[in-house]
């Protein structure tokens, strides 16, 4: 009886070094592969290019590979102690690093039954890294781009946006990342504000830039970036003329868009009850999203539905109610919006929503209640995090105190450093030189 062989991979991007590893593997009996599914993956990086079927298809078809099963974890543990190999071949680059402690698991767990870890050399000259490099520098199509946010959402424990609202802060949300003990954070995608596409453009938050100038930033973006946007559609307008936004954002590649439950001129959701604002009905409102899902092409895009019942002091049953009722006319997903100081009625809202027989994901906008963590929110049952304005608030900032600097020494050398060198700007920007 032959022997059986696991190797465990994402096959993202397939290269030499897998099919090496394949082939060490195949020298030793009936390979396994253990394929990382789109959330395991999406719980350590960035979430893969192709879906887990597309990635099972092309792994199935390699020689040597006797059969693909789900890896439903980084943790080994499970799929061993159910199959039980008599090896595991892993590359031996996971020795340091956060894949350490998962060998360490699966010597252990191989040890029960006498199993064996053999670790194939690294292949020269490989690089990942590189690799998802060169693909983010060819882009990306629309009907990929516009895939990625439900993907997204499936993935990941909390699905991180931040606005921008030009290329170059487009540039910003596209290749920002921290690694924090071996974990890489990123922001997921980008939020497309009307306050900050307004603000930019010294205009008043109050839809006075048209349809037509919002998607001419969008194309910026789309020009620089590859990650899924969200659009803020405001009150979405008419719904004779919300149809049309819905067909040119799709079509663009757009993610979603986020409509709010208002009607009239717009004023910002924060001034609260300060300024004249006028809610929605619930059947004119589900009348619009109705509309709107009509007209999609795909079911890839999304409708996602902004309450305002907290905003506008409209109570928290009036937010419940409208939710249910949004979501059985086919809104994508729930925004629950709040302008206090603490997430105590978002948390409630959180807390009630999980007890709804029928639940779709969950989007906040922490910009006042920036206290809270990610995770609790995440914990409370929230999918979508968006940072919805902070890249500008922090620019404004800062350009103008180099602005009063100027003014009050008479020359620019007390601001240098605030500035970035001059070198760096001029190849801030992909082939600047």
């Amino acid at each position: 009886m032959r022997k059986k062989v696991y190797v465990g991979m994402s096959a993202d991007l397939i290269h030499p070094g897998h099919l090496n590893i394949i082939r060490e593997a195949a020298k030793l009996g009936d390979v396994i592969i253990g394929l990382l599914t789109d959330k395991a993956i999406a719980s350590y990086k960035r979430l893969p290019y192709l879906e887990f079927e597309q990635r099972k298809e092309i792994i199935s078809n390699i020689k040597g590979v006797s059969r693909v099963v789900s890896q439903e974890t980084l943790d080994y543990r499970p799929n061993l102690e159910k199959l039980r190999p008599d090896y595991v071949v892993h590359g031996d680059d996971w020795k340091e690093g956060i894949q350490s402690s998962t060998r360490q698991l699966v010597i252990e767990t191989l040890n029960q039954w006498n199993g064996i870890l053999v670790e194939v050399p690294y292949t020269q000259g490989i690089s990942s890294t590189k690799l998802n490099q060169e693909l983010n520098d060819l882009g990306t199509t629309p009907g990929i781009r516009l895939k990625r946010l439900r993907r997204l959402i499936a993935s990941k424990k909390i699905v991180r946006i931040i606005e921008a609202h030009n290329g170059l802060t487009g540039l910003i949300v596209e290749h920002t990342q921290v690694d924090i003990n071996g974990e890489v954070r990123e922001f997921d995608g980008m939020w497309a504000s009307s306050l900050t596409d307004s603000t930019s453009k010294g205009k008043p938050d109050i839809e006075a830039v048209d349809i037509t100038a919002r998607v001419s930033m969008i194309n910026d973006l789309m020009e620089v970036t590859t990650k899924p946007i969200i659009f803020d559609g405001d009150t979405g307008g008419k719904t004779e003329h919300f149809v049309f936004t819905v067909r040119t954002l799709e079509r663009l590649g757009v993610s979603a868009i986020i409509i709010e439950d208002k009607v009239g001129l717009k004023k910002n959701s924060l001034f609260g009850t300060d300024v004249v604002q006028n809610q929605d009905t619930i059947e004119s409102f589900c009348e619009k999203i109705k509309a709107g899902k009509r007209v999609q092409v795909t079911d890839d895009f999304m409708i996602i539905a902004r309450i305002e019942s907290l905003i506008l002091k409209a109570g928290m049953e009036d937010a419940l109610i409208r939710a249910k009722a949004y979501i059985e006319a086919g809104a994508d997903g729930i925004m629950i919006h709040s302008k206090e100081k603490t997430p105590g009625e978002i948390l409630e809202f959180c807390q009630r929503y999980q007890h709804f027989t029928t639940k779709v994901p969950l989007v906040v906008v922490p910009s006042t209640y920036d206290t809270i963590y990610e995770n609790d929110l995440a914990d409370a049952g929230v999918n979508v995090f968006i940072y919805a304005n902070q890249l500008l608030r922090s620019a404004y900032p800062a350009m103008l105190n180099t602005a009063k600097s100027i003014l009050t020494y008479q020359r620019a050398y007390e601001a240098r450093e605030n500035l970035m060198p001059i070198q760096e700007i001029l190849t801030l920007i992909p082939g600047g030189m």
